[in-house]
């Protein structure tokens, strides 16, 4: 006699859902770990930056780095800025080492069409904050009265046109530490902002990724939370068609002169670099450079037993070849803090089990 079994279950009959366009506020909360806030500044100002950033990028580059046993090269352009606070320059080697382990030149210091841009952002981000519960491992060496989040640095990009793009990535966290909030400022045309979760290994048999699309249009803000670079990358696709952008206002150097349509989008990314990983408590590899931090997104648990790593990033520059650097971080040993984890007396070891967000 055959005993009859029920096959097995297939792996088709878990939903694919399809992607998903995310179009207004509500439905981003509603979805993703982010925020969208349209028409974040005021309009003459977002018009004026968007020209003043425009002109810069002129003299912008395209990252170019080694993958597998060829170099490639951004189909974007990018510069890098940190704002002035004193005569502290300790985030210059930090951001000389911004991208992909490549020694850049001297970062630029905020402009001050920028730096207006950056305090309406920063209310903005903080705003939010205080909403939502803190993650044990997020920075909490703000003094009484001082902002949550305040930025320090800035990336931003140049799209010239539907085709220029960046793939699919989580943004590196060396100077960011564990769930950092970043904001992301988009000006000019309107482009596609995707998000797709990267589902954790004990669920990918439940559930599969959803893809998410939100519409940035000119003069919105994406504040990508805590969490968001432990459990989603983000790319900006390239399109088949775009609409042009039709500015307000004249340039500044033709006052007389109509508008003139764009098809560029500049994208500010601004970003709050913690003290306790700073330039010079960054390890550094065999090859005599500093490491990156990444996050374990395929086994993260919510804030309750993350782990990370430090790891050689050099063969993206080095014609490809690195060393076998790999160590787990580990932020008691690192003497890295205070967090909110020490603040509310939960331990600190990342690679202990939190029982629960901590609310500021």
């Amino acid at each position: 006699m055959q005993v009859l079994r029920s096959p097995p279950t297939s792996k088709s009959s878990i939903p694919r859902l399809p992607p998903l366009t995310l179009s207004n506020p509500s439905m981003v909360a509603e979805h993703t770990p982010c925020t969208l806030h349209l028409s974040i500044l005021p309009p003459e100002l977002a018009c004026k930056l968007f020209y003043f950033m425009v002109d810069l990028s002129h003299s912008w580059k395209r990252n170019r780095w080694w993958l597998f046993d060829r170099v490639v090269e951004s189909p974007h352009r990018t510069s890098f800025f940190v704002r002035k606070q004193g005569e502290d320059n300790s985030w210059h080697e930090a951001a000389q080492y911004w991208y992909n382990g490549r020694p850049t030149d001297p970062p630029e210091e905020f402009p001050a069409l920028m730096e207006e841009a950056c305090q309406y952002i920063e209310n903005t981000v903080n705003e939010e904050m205080l909403k939502r519960d803190r993650f044990p491992l997020e920075w909490a060496g703000h003094e009484p009265g001082e902002k949550l989040w305040h930025a320090n640095v800035a990336a931003s990009n140049c799209y010239e046109g539907a085709k220029e793009s960046v793939g699919p990535h989580s943004d590196q966290l060396t100077y960011l530490g564990p769930y950092p909030t970043i904001a992301s400022l988009s000006l000019g045309t309107t482009r596609t902002f995707r998000l797709r979760e990267v589902v954790p290994s004990d669920e990918v048999s439940k559930r599969h990724p959803r893809t998410f699309n939100v519409p940035l249009p000119h003069n919105s803000l994406v504040i990508m939370h805590a969490a968001t670079q432990e459990s989603f990358k983000h790319s900006i696709p390239p399109q088949s068609a775009i609409d042009l952008y039709r500015p307000l206002y004249p340039h500044p150097s033709r006052p007389t002169s109509p508008p003139e349509p764009s098809n560029c989008r500049i994208n500010i990314t601004f970003r709050f670099y913690r003290p306790d990983f700073s330039s010079n408590s960054i390890p550094r590899c065999q090859c005599g450079v500093p490491t990156i931090l990444r996050a374990d997104m395929k086994n993260r648990h919510d804030g309750k037993a993350d782990k990370y790593w430090w790891i050689c990033y050099a063969g993206a520059q080095n014609d490809g070849k690195g060393c076998n650097f790999w160590r787990v971080m580990d932020m008691k040993m690192e003497n890295r803090g205070p967090t909110f984890a020490d603040r509310s007396g939960v331990a600190s070891d990342n690679q202990t089990s939190f029982p629960q967000q901590v609310t500021a």
